[in-house]
């Protein structure tokens, strides 16, 4: 036992939770992001309702959903541990600071992070929070298809989200290969497929997120 909890409160323990949580938080991103595409279908938001109501009710969905916020959680968590690991061992910054393999959002992962976790906690207090919470006091859900015209009338708001989704991009683009190569998931073979789809990945997710918001405050879906 003690083997175990020796290896998680490791730099390499705690990259393999990083790892593990961050292609789980992944895989939620994809069902999220396909979801909320369902207001391009621009049906007044009939087929978005339906399947948002779906998410929001089924029994097996919001179970999980606990596993989402402590899998959010505990990656937030050993993130912001590993940046203090990192600062600690370096006090002092490197009189050259660019490693030859290293790009700048590789290197700016703890403040994309906090950006991201910024991001996460005005999105959340726009819409799952409400939602959840008059669910558990008075047993139904809240119009988030009309919520959405509401929160993206304000063009700050828009902006903020559009950076956010930004800040995202650049974080998927680092966190997608270095989960695979955390996982011991690094060979010649498979590398470019993996580098294809993460880039490919990293911009399409963002992208459809930003764009909700626009399309929204633009009045391009009704």
């Amino acid at each position: 036992m003690k083997w175990i909890i020796d290896l998680f409160s490791s730099s390499l323990g705690r990259k393999l939770i990083m790892a593990l949580t961050g292609l789980f938080l992944i895989s939620f991103l994809i069902i999220h992001c396909t979801i909320n595409a369902m207001i391009f279908f621009n049906d007044g938001g009939e087929t978005f309702s339906y399947w948002g109501h779906f998410m929001g009710t089924n029994p097996v969905i919001r179970t999980l959903e606990i596993g989402l916020v402590a899998g959010f959680l505990i990656h937030i968590i050993q993130g912001l541990s590993l940046w203090r690991a990192n600062h600690a061992a370096r006090p002092v910054k490197y009189s050259v600071t660019k490693a030859p393999n290293s790009t700048w959002y590789s290197r700016s992962m703890g403040l994309l992070g906090t950006l991201l976790l910024l991001f996460l906690i005005m999105h959340t207090s726009h819409f799952w929070i409400p939602n959840r919470t008059n669910q558990f006091t008075h047993g139904e859900e809240l119009p988030l298809y009309k919520m959405m015209f509401d929160v993206f009338s304000n063009p700050w708001i828009v902006f903020f989200y559009v950076i956010g989704c930004v800040s995202l991009f650049w974080h998927l683009l680092h966190g997608f290969a270095s989960a695979f190569q955390s996982l011991g998931l690094n060979h010649l073979k498979y590398n470019g497929v993996i580098s294809f789809v993460g880039t490919a990945f990293s911009i399409i997710v963002p992208f459809v997120f930003a764009l909700m918001p626009i399309a929204v405050y633009f009045k391009w879906i009704n």
